[in-house]
């Protein structure tokens, strides 16, 4: 039995990224109901926002979803107990220490999972007492970790040292990238950007468009001395690299940046001042379907691939 479905009680172990912008109760409860574990992204949800989505997702499916909450989220309190009263049974917790809400969440009767992009916070988050890691590389698109490991180099490192199941994510759109991220050893796949081009996505219908437009090498990461983020390169991104050769201060950056630059791109269709989070799979994205077609897309690849290289020896 595959850990990852026996965890979450889903069909395919796929797990739709609580993406912000993109991740509301639509694209979510069409991935649980294709078999995934949908996740809604409280990242860029105000709590009564969130409590919404929450509850339309509930009607929306009779399958299990889950939430994805940032912790260095300036209500998150709120927001967690909102998915407590809302009978939320799986929160993923991502961008801060793990020790602040497992043992709360889990005395709830939550399954409890965080976010990585290393070995060491890995480590961390199976002693806090998580049910479960996503380890995330640094192709991956948004907020992203500053030692740049790649998913091929951190799914084998990440799965000698832990014993609980382990996701993969960054860099995983199709079924070939999840074969070979089970192969290093990983019960389960978490993808973002595969479906930010989803029909059902919150996404910007323009941002959506550019994403499926991306070639290799149209993604950056940048902005490392405020939270490293990947995204694509436009007017935003240039003025970030002419600002870069000038040796800038932090507080220099962070006036470049702004507010709400996010929002302003994925959700409201800046293309040119916003900021467009994305991973580099985008260069291997280039069509709009609909989150149930992405699924079985990727599961009848996985299985072609698994039965062709099963004839292989050397």
């Amino acid at each position: 039995m595959n850990k990852i479905k026996e965890l979450f009680k889903i069909k395919y172990p796929i797990i739709q990224g609580g993406m912000i912008w993109a991740s509301g109760w639509k694209l979510a409860s069409a991935v649980s109901n294709a078999g995934g574990l949908g996740l809604i992204g409280a990242g860029s949800m105000y709590p009564d926002v969130f409590r919404t989505h929450v509850q339309k997702c509930k009607l929306a499916t009779d399958k299990p979803f889950g939430v994805n909450i940032p912790m260095l989220y300036p209500n998150v309190e709120e927001i967690i107990n909102i998915a407590i009263e809302e009978g939320v049974k799986i929160i993923f917790t991502s961008a801060g220490n793990p020790k602040t809400w497992t043992t709360y969440l889990k005395e709830k009767g939550i399954t409890v999972v965080h976010v990585v992009s290393s070995l060491k916070f890995a480590l961390k988050a199976e002693q806090a007492g998580v049910d479960a890691v996503v380890a995330e590389g640094f192709e991956a698109g948004g907020h992203n970790g500053r030692d740049e490991t790649t998913t091929l180099t951190l799914i084998p490192m990440v799965k000698e040292k832990i014993k609980i199941p382990l996701i993969a994510a960054g860099g995983i759109a199709t079924g070939k990238g999840m074969y070979a991220v089970m192969s290093l050893g990983a019960d389960g796949v978490q993808v973002g950007s595969r479906f930010v081009a989803s029909e059902e996505a919150s996404s910007h219908p323009e941002f959506k468009k550019t994403v499926i437009e991306a070639k290799e090498g149209d993604t950056q990461l940048t902005l490392k001395e405020l939270a490293p983020v990947r995204l694509l390169k436009n007017k935003f991104y240039e003025d970030v690299a002419t600002l870069y050769t000038k040796g800038p201060t932090t507080e220099e950056l962070k006036e470049l940046l702004g507010r709400a630059r996010a929002k302003r791109g994925m959700f409201e269709g800046d293309l040119i001042e916003g900021e467009l989070e994305i991973g580099q799979v985008s260069g291997l994205i280039n069509d709009i379907k609909p989150a149930n077609e992405i699924i079985l897309d990727m599961i009848n690849e996985f299985n072609v691939t698994r039965e062709e290289l099963s004839t292989m020896s050397f």
